[in-house]
């Protein structure tokens, strides 16, 4: 039934938004190791009109520790820092003259376990949006069966939802148990 594909794709997509929300959330989670997604949620002032750090520097890890931001106009270098600054990251931006250089340092053994717990509940967030999707998808299957849908087709499609359930379940415990490691890995 097309009716019944469509739900299961519908499921699925909501499915794949969680999982992206949950990565894109754990980018923004620094494990101690320079990463320039880092910087990505960082917006400045660029000639009146608030843009993303990546449209006006160049940014850059020459190492594991240092993130440099070498901006297309020397006269942004005080704006770029001001702006990394009130990011929220901690991060205390230097300038050379030149570029902004970031020195990200090594996180504490407490500090990592904070990192985990707050990866952890991004991962819960995740899971509770997959199983949201499950729900929305069981409740439409039930609909169709009061509108006169054979109940073996329904009990199929229930349980490819529930099996779409599981696999992206697990896709959230394997990319949260690598973020984990990252953070961990000293």
């Amino acid at each position: 039934m097309d009716e019944i594909q469509l739900i299961l794709e519908t499921a699925e997509e909501g499915m794949k938004k969680a999982v992206h929300h949950l990565e894109k959330e754990l980018v923004k989670i620094r494990a101690g190791k320079a990463n320039p997604a880092l910087l990505e949620s960082i917006k400045l002032d660029y000639y009146g009109v608030m843009s993303p750090l990546h449209t006006v520097a160049n940014v850059m890890v020459p190492d594991a520790r240092t993130i440099t931001v070498q901006p297309w106009e020397k006269k942004m270098i005080p704006e770029i820092e001001k702006a990394i600054m009130n990011s929220g990251l901690g991060l205390n931006p230097q300038n050379n003259g030149e570029m902004v250089i970031i020195n990200i340092p090594p996180l504490t053994e407490e500090r990592r376990k904070d990192l985990v717990k707050q990866s952890r509940s991004e991962a819960e967030h995740a899971r509770v949006g997959i199983r949201a999707a499950r729900k929305e998808a069981n409740d439409e299957l039930k609909k169709l069966q009061n509108q006169g849908v054979a109940e073996d087709l329904v009990k199929d499609a229930e349980e490819r939802v529930q099996k779409l359930t599981n696999q992206y379940i697990a896709k959230v415990d394997q990319i949260l148990e690598k973020k984990e490691t990252d953070i961990m890995t000293v």
